[in-house]
């Protein structure tokens, strides 16, 4: 993820989208003219305002998991980070998008491409997890 742009979240100039609910790969329901009620998306997807930004993902390490370069993370800072969570973390001054695993003395970076290695993460590496992906939207 270098080259990352980080926007924070914002609730100014709320855009109100139809909420549509859940959308059935089959024949159209005979309620599709209906109206429906709206859906702010910073509502819906950002529990703390003050600590979420939005990021895109560059790069293809996680292909194949649940982000792909161009789509855009929802990351949350004030959630703990737990082995096994999607996060963005800082390793010696780079930011990088990877599945955690944490051990006892050492934590693991598991990319989702098999051709990138895990990255083993000591006391010696500047290290913190930077955020919590929370959402992944995706680019299609």
């Amino acid at each position: 993820m270098s080259d990352e742009k980080i926007y924070t979240s914002t609730n100014e100039g709320d855009v109100a989208l139809p909420d549509c609910g859940y959308m059935k790969a089959g024949f159209p329901s005979p309620a599709d003219d209906m109206p429906f009620p709206t859906l702010d998306l910073n509502r819906r997807l950002v529990r703390n305002p003050a600590s979420t930004f939005y990021m895109t993902v560059s790069g293809d390490s996680m292909s194949g998991d649940v982000a792909d370069d161009g789509d855009l993370l929802v990351v949350d800072r004030s959630i703990e980070p737990t082995s096994g969570c999607l996060a963005v973390c800082a390793v010696d001054g780079e930011f990088t998008l990877k599945r955690l695993q944490i051990e006892n003395d050492y934590a693991l970076l598991l990319p989702a491409n098999q051709k990138y290695k895990p990255i083993r993460v000591t006391a010696e590496n500047n290290f913190s997890v930077w955020g919590v992906v929370r959402y992944v939207i995706k680019k299609v």
